[in-house]
């Protein structure tokens, strides 16, 4: 939906997998993880001697076919889906992200976003760096080759690195023999380890291991670097910081059958949604949902209340996701053929409409209208977070504060924007309650402006402690 938060990226790995599955194992991984960007998608295999790559805009059905992935042939591989936070949209910026270091090729895979590219990007160049994207990804691995090539091993150059940038990260590099996996020291955005008959591999969400019939091992931790290499898998870490894990996903990014940070995603929605009527107990006829983002939360919602749970919309599955129209008056006829009310389930019914989140209200007041014109006797719009009103700069593509309508509105003025009988966001409080069973703190800066990270820093000092354990 265009009144949406926009998707961040996925991220995959695996190492020593066989010869001939190494690059379907990269391509299930990234098809389970489509729903976290649909811009470009990329995968990057290595054989031990070199690696090969291809990545190109659009979904990863559409980029990779049998002849390029029967090109992609190694025992390693990351792969990436992506949507834009950082850097320009296109092929270029797609990744993975390569380049040659002193002990040959790397590339990268990030999901995330730093807060302080511009002032490192511009050291970079100051230490004549060539750049060849607008990412900020791009900034990270060049900055690892740098202190490579000023001496530092790499998992010291990867240290150095984390102590300068600055942000929400999870980052997957690949060598020819070698890979590592690294998570910024808040816990910021999500990054799990799994295990395939005695391979490991790495995901954004645990969802990817249940394509190709992995295990879900444990969380990476925040400011682990995980080491990989034919000699066993070892951690290093430089010191975590105050834990802030990105509440959004359990709110809206991950797919509801993944697990993370020891939470199951349905259940937490589910909770979201109990959490709702317990804040509003608001009588209805009927609970629908707004598919599919609100769905579980409205089950949540029905099985508070005792509210009969019903379906009040038909989604077409075969429309795009309205935001990518080339206009507004396209994106909004978008939205008329994407959704359409069951007239015979909602007439002269009075409603309970739960969705996720409320952005800029356009398409929330298409879709309360909707409601009328099918004759819907009450709506009332239950939204299972709390009002958007910051923008976020972790990795989440957020509008600027002036198009978020809660940062100018309120909830009353939103309810008489969108139309509705009446309106309610899930308290601060409530989002917490639904989310205490989280294995790390949680981050609401969304909702209530609190950075962990400040929006513009030059970098971040970060004490490293020379930890090293053994894994698996």
């Amino acid at each position: 939906m265009f009144d949406k938060l926009h998707e961040e990226c996925g991220i995959f790995g695996i190492f020593g997998s066989p010869l001939n599955k190494t690059t379907s194992y990269c391509y299930y991984g990234l098809f389970a993880q489509q729903h976290r960007g649909q811009e470009s998608a990329g995968i990057a295999i290595s054989d031990g001697k070199q690696l090969h790559y291809y990545k190109d805009e659009g979904l990863v059905q559409d980029v990779f076919d049998s002849k390029i992935l029967s090109f992609l042939e190694g025992h390693s591989g990351i792969g990436h889906v992506r949507y834009a936070t950082s850097g320009g949209k296109g092929a270029v910026n797609a990744q993975p992200i390569l380049a040659s270091g002193i002990t040959g090729q790397i590339a990268l895979v990030h999901n995330g976003n730093l807060v302080n590219t511009k002032v490192l990007r511009e050291e970079l160049i100051a230490e004549d760096v060539n750049f060849h994207t607008s990412s900020d990804s791009e900034v990270i691995l060049r900055m690892i080759i740098y202190y490579m090539r000023n001496g530092q091993k790499l998992v010291e150059a990867v240290k150095m690195t984390m102590s300068r940038i600055s942000g929400g990260y999870s980052i997957i590099l690949l060598l020819e023999n070698r890979m590592l996996a690294f998570r910024d020291p808040h816990g910021i955005r999500p990054l799990v380890l799994g295990d395939l008959e005695g391979i490991p591999v790495l995901a954004s969400e645990s969802c990817a291991f249940g394509a190709i019939q992995a295990k879900l091992v444990r969380n990476i931790l925040p400011g682990e670097i995980l080491d990989i290499s034919e000699t066993g898998t070892k951690s290093h870490f430089i010191k975590p910081l105050s834990e802030r894990f990105c509440s959004f996903e359990f709110v809206y990014f991950a797919r509801t059958d993944s697990d993370i940070e020891g939470a199951n995603v349905y259940e937490t929605r589910l909770k979201m949604g109990r959490e709702l009527y317990r804040e509003t107990h608001i009588d209805a006829d009927i609970v629908i949902d707004i598919p599919d983002s609100g769905t579980t939360a409205a089950l949540g919602y029905s099985y508070e209340s005792g509210i009969q749970f019903s379906k009040g919309f038909y989604r077409n599955s075969y429309i795009g996701r309205t935001f990518i129209k080339p206009n507004q008056d396209m994106r909004e006829m978008g939205v008329n053929f994407k959704l359409n009310p069951i007239v015979s389930h909602v007439k002269g019914k009075r409603i309970i409409m739960v969705d996720d989140s409320i952005v800029r209200g356009t398409t929330m007041k298409r879709i309360v209208k909707s409601m009328r014109d099918a004759g819907a006797k009450e709506i009332h719009v239950m939204i299972s977070s709390p009002a958007v009103r910051h923008s976020c700069f972790y990795g989440i593509d957020t509008p600027t504060e002036n198009e978020l309508i809660a940062s100018h509105k309120t909830t009353e003025e939103i309810c008489e924007y969108i139309a509705a009988d009446s309106l309610h966001f899930l308290s601060i409080d409530g989002l917490g309650n639904a989310t205490s069973h989280v294995g790390l703190e949680r981050c609401y800066a969304c909702f209530n402006g609190d950075y962990i990270v400040a929006p513009h820093v030059n970098h971040t000092e970060i004490v490293e402690t020379m930890v090293q354990l053994e894994i698996l």
